[in-house]
């Protein structure tokens, strides 16, 4: 257990005055708030915006009232009376002798660091330049490189500053409800054991789908892609909760040996098995360069080489502009040995799947075969839940949740160093080495190519 005196006195929030933090962060900081987690801690924004405390204060404001959800005037007056301000450049060492002094007396301050990657060097020295790293704890927002070798120099530069243990890489995705529920499914339900491993599992599916585009971020996405952007930290983190082996304890490193060990037990991504496609119209974006390459759209078929998953597929897709919004798992059980109460003028019936539906209604179904009315022939039947009688409610947005664990230095959630630079080892042999994309129709379930590889999937 986390003692109480370890729990962060101070938050200052790099990039206070960027969208992350207008959309994500001050909502989630408000909540926290509210629930009496933030009792007498002071949030310091920090940003290179000219500005003063009730800039932000208005700014903080704003943010609340945009998200549409309703809070009493008393709150926000109390939530936005604990905010400060500094302003400066990332790189100007002047900016971190005054953020010491605003911070004043707190001595276990957390730096979230809302910023594109290429200043977390500067952050990170300018911290260690008045020795604000000491006993504070960094929370670094994803992409954490983008590939190999920039991970690990990543890595490099932040375990010279801080312990890995005051070192939090979020990922939004893990803070999420329905994702953490799979979690608790796989490892609380002793009738899925027996069962989960390639003498019962035929294939495993995981789909992010998106239905609309990248809807004024494609400056930002056109540098990153969907292989970057999802596929390395969303999709590979949400493949390691299926795979696992289960962990010796409920211990953050307990959890994280075992996610690692998946992730060095795939084998590197074959170029042959990995489609890219682009949605038309992209290319008409503003900030997309001319006749760019870059996917919004990627599947790809894996294995992952242990006892217990030898020789069965692992298929991920992952878009935008498709079909509808979804994002789910579906594991897929291999058919009865001999056809019993099928009906002979029908097609076979499809094999009992286990569906976790993450978006948009954390809904968890088994797919089975029960007895037609009056006939003896079997008919497919669905058993639900939905993510409400599943986890007793909505619970706590993600990044409310994940501030709150990295505040009391709880890592079960977070991405460790070795994860890291294991995931990006998975994707880097299709990084660079790839075919050109292939366009699709918006609206659709993506390039028509990508068909071969999801032969062995339940799916659209």
């Amino acid at each position: 257990m986390i003692a109480a005196t370890d729990r962060a006195d101070a938050v200052v929030l790099f990039g206070a005055t960027g969208d992350l933090a207008f959309k994500k962060l001050f909502g989630s900081l408000q909540r926290l708030h509210a629930a009496g987690r933030l009792d007498g801690v002071p949030l310091i924004g920090v940003a290179r915006r000219d500005g003063n405390d009730d800039m932000l204060r208005e700014r903080a404001r704003a943010a609340l009232a945009a998200s549409g959800v309703p809070v009493e005037p008393s709150a926000v007056n109390a939530f936005v009376g604990a905010i400060g301000y500094v302003s400066g450049d990332y790189g100007d060492p002047d900016l971190y002798r005054r953020l010491a002094g605003r911070l004043g007396t707190a001595r276990r301050p957390i730096f979230y660091l809302a910023i594109p990657p290429d200043r977390f060097g500067d952050v990170v020295e300018g911290l260690a330049s008045v020795g604000l790293q000491r006993a504070g704890r960094v929370v670094l927002e994803k992409p954490f490189g983008r590939d190999p070798a920039s991970a690990a120099a990543l890595n490099e530069l932040l375990s010279g500053r801080f312990p890995e243990a005051a070192i939090f890489r979020i990922d939004h995705f893990l803070g999420k409800e329905p994702v953490q529920n799979l979690l608790v499914y796989r490892f609380a339900n002793t009738i899925l054991e027996p069962v989960w491993n390639r003498h019962y599992i035929s294939s495993v599916q995981i789909t992010m789908a998106e239905a609309f585009g990248v809807e004024g971020r494609g400056a930002f996405y056109d540098a990153v892609g969907t292989l970057r952007d999802v596929v390395q930290n969303h999709l590979l983190q949400l493949l390691t909760f299926i795979a696992m082996e289960p962990p010796g304890s409920e211990d953050a490193a307990a959890l994280r040996d075992e996610k690692v060990k998946v992730l060095r037990a795939m084998r590197p991504l074959d170029p042959a098995e990995l489609v890219r496609g682009q949605y038309r119209g992209y290319l008409e974006e503003p900030g997309v360069a001319p006749g760019s390459d870059t996917e919004t759209y990627v599947a790809l078929r894996t294995e992952v080489d242990s006892w217990r998953w030898a020789g069965v597929p692992f298929v991920i897709r992952a878009g935008k502009a498709l079909k509808e919004t979804v994002t789910e798992a579906i594991v897929e059980f291999k058919a009865p040995p001999r056809l019993l109460f099928a009906d002979p003028s029908a097609p076979a019936p499809h094999p009992n799947h286990l569906r976790f539906r993450m978006k948009p209604d954390g809904r968890i179904t088994l797919s089975m075969q029960a007895k037609a009315p009056d006939i003896l022939v079997s008919r497919p039947v669905d058993l639900e839940v939905l993510a409400e009688s599943a986890t007793g409610g909505e619970g706590r947005e993600a990044y409310e949740r994940l501030i709150d664990d990295a505040m009391s230095g709880d890592p079960r959630l977070f991405a460790r160093g070795d994860t890291v630079e294991a995931s990006w080892a998975v994707v880097a042999s299709v990084l660079n080495e790839h075919s050109p994309v292939e366009i699709y129709e918006r609206g659709t379930w993506g390039p028509q190519a990508a068909d071969r590889l999801l032969v062995h999937a339940t799916g659209d």
